[in-house]
């Protein structure tokens, strides 16, 4: 008996898993109505997946792990069927993924840059010495310290409005994280500084939404082949090839940025104290922005990363 095949318009329904926090669930939101819009017959469907990375808010990411932290609970729906595809944040995506998994588009990229929202309206060259400040990241933590080595730094975990709130009552003197975010979010009116990648550098993939599915859901493919974003592709290959070169993760302090308008891709690896930072640059090549993205790690190796990086594990072990 020949199987009749179904053509993307006649599925009935999508369902896009995501974590529950505000701003995954505004990602989500954003593929959402991109799939309404394009396919205005498909029903789309949002659900909702706790993660161990949102399970765990008392530790430091560093601390507990980095393996699929936010994405774990998800990615196992996507193939056990539960859901058809799964919206992320690219950052928060491990550089493998598990078998019979892609990645089938990747949003336009928000601003990659990261900000401080500082008490009385502050800058970071401006804050007192000794200040109390708070990052989820050891990369922004070793960048801080780098530029500013009297700061006294506190992790913090949770969503922006839970630490908007940790803001006041830790009485923290300010805070760092992705603007991205807060932009998404519609918050912008709380920062205080934007840091530009020159000085510091964002985390792999920042800014850009993923969505991934399983290999062989080829209507989800054909669905969302128009949401993908041709220079986010390109800086994601690039990025995430230097961070799987470096065997990097939420664990150790790398940066990366994809510059389209100087034709470069920078990168960075620093010690946990922020006193030892090597940064480099190669040009960019958007024909092979796997091999820029492997090429970088390898000049960050041959200037001593990899001496870092050992240093780094064997004192998390």
């Amino acid at each position: 008996m020949k199987m009749k095949t179904v053509h993307p318009e006649q599925s009935r329904s999508i369902k896009i898993g995501t974590r529950g926090s505000q701003l995954a669930l505004y990602q989500a939101n954003l593929v959402a109505e991109f799939l309404r819009k394009s396919h205005p017959q498909t029903e789309i469907e949002i659900v909702t997946i706790k993660t161990t990375g949102d399970k765990i808010l008392d530790s430091p990411l560093s601390k507990i792990g980095d393996k699929g932290l936010f994405t774990r609970e998800i990615e196992k729906a996507i193939l056990d069927s539960e859901i058809d595809c799964a919206v992320h944040s690219l950052k928060d995506l491990p550089t493998q993924l598990p078998d019979g998994l892609r990645m089938i588009a990747f949003g336009e990229r928000e601003d990659v840059r990261d900000a401080l929202i500082a008490q009385d309206g502050m800058k970071l060259l401006e804050l007192p010495k000794g200040s109390t400040v708070a990052t989820g990241s050891l990369r922004r933590r070793s960048q801080l310290l780098h530029l500013r080595s009297d700061l006294n730094l506190v992790d913090i975990r949770g969503n922006l409005n839970t630490r908007l709130r940790k803001l006041e009552s830790e009485g923290f003197a300010g805070m760092f994280l992705a603007y991205a975010g807060v932009k998404r979010l519609g918050m912008t009116d709380k920062v205080t500084e934007i840091l530009e990648p020159e000085m510091f550098l964002p985390a792999v993939g920042q800014g850009i939404i993923a969505v991934e599915a399983r290999e062989d859901n080829e209507h989800v493919h054909d669905f969302l082949s128009a949401f993908n974003d041709a220079n986010s592709e390109l800086s994601a290959v690039a990025e995430r090839a230097f961070l799987r070169r470096l065997e990097g993760g939420c664990q150790v302090p790398i940066g990366v940025y994809t510059s389209f308008g100087e034709n470069k891709l920078t990168g960075m690896v620093a010690s946990l104290d922020g006193e030892n930072l090597i940064k480099d640059h190669v040009g960019f090549d958007k024909n092979q922005p796997e091999k820029c993205g492997v090429d970088l790690a390898e000049r960050l190796i041959s200037l001593g990363a990899d001496k870092i990086l050992d240093e780094i594990r064997a004192s998390s072990n």
